[in-house]
């Protein structure tokens, strides 16, 4: 499939990454930057063997959809990367969450760590040796009531930190699981389903990406048009 360049400039590139793909996989396995080294391949007149330098200075989960900013060579990425530590790249999201969230805005703060052996996050107590702070900020979009549940709430959230499914695990902790999330207990399916579950979307879009261009310091800010697993949901 082709990719959907929002941005290219020098050695920074920004796709609309499509749920189901994965950023980065080991050798054999399809990924984002599989398919952005052969498009720069391709571009640059290279053989399909020469070696690529990509720098992936954040990641997108599987099932999400979104901007993501990729880098050409070390250096570009190395500044991105900074940006991303020092928290000055703004990250929006749009989630469609199962239940009514309250108040209609708000703060989520937490501790979160990986589960040891397998692609897992939980929430632990702030003092936990292995956790790490997660915060966001949301505001309530809008709310569908749904015939047999407590509808469906969607957000905008400003990821102010980049933890591990922090979004998918924060809503879920509260009773908000993002729609199609099965691995965080959703019980309302999203987008196709695909025999797979590993190809299968859910409802969390990363909508919104500002960032200085690590070359010359322009301010970069896009917007990701959402794929068409979110047609009929009037969200614009």
């Amino acid at each position: 499939m082709s990719l959907e360049i929002l941005y290219d400039d020098g050695p920074c590139l920004v796709v609309n990454k499509r749920s189901g793909l994965l950023t980065q996989a080991p050798a054999g396995i399809d990924s984002l930057e599989v398919q952005v080294k052969d498009f720069y391949r391709r571009r640059e007149g290279k053989p399909t063997s020469a070696k690529i330098y990509l720098g992936l200075p954040h990641r997108l989960d599987r099932p999400v959809s979104g901007a993501i900013v990729l880098a050409r060579h070390a250096r570009a990425a190395g500044k991105l990367s900074a940006q991303f530590e020092n928290r000055s790249i703004r990250k929006v999201y749009w989630a469609l969450v199962e239940g009514l969230v309250e108040p209609e805005e708000g703060t989520w703060t937490d501790t979160l760590r990986k589960l040891h052996g397998v692609a897992q996050v939980e929430v632990v107590d702030f003092e936990h040796p292995a956790g790490k702070q997660a915060v966001l900020h949301y505001r309530v979009r809008r709310h569908w009531p749904i015939e047999g549940n407590q509808g469906v709430t969607y957000l905008e959230i400003d990821l102010e930190t980049g933890r591990t499914h922090q979004i998918r695990v924060q809503a879920a902790s509260r009773g908000h699981a993002v729609l199609g999330d099965w691995q965080y207990g959703s019980r309302i399916p999203f987008g196709t389903q695909f025999e797979d579950s590993r190809l299968r979307a859910i409802a969390l879009h990363a909508r919104e990406l500002s960032f200085r261009h690590p070359m010359t310091q322009v301010l970069v800010d896009l917007r990701a048009p959402l794929p068409p697993t979110w047609a009929g949901w009037r969200l614009e």
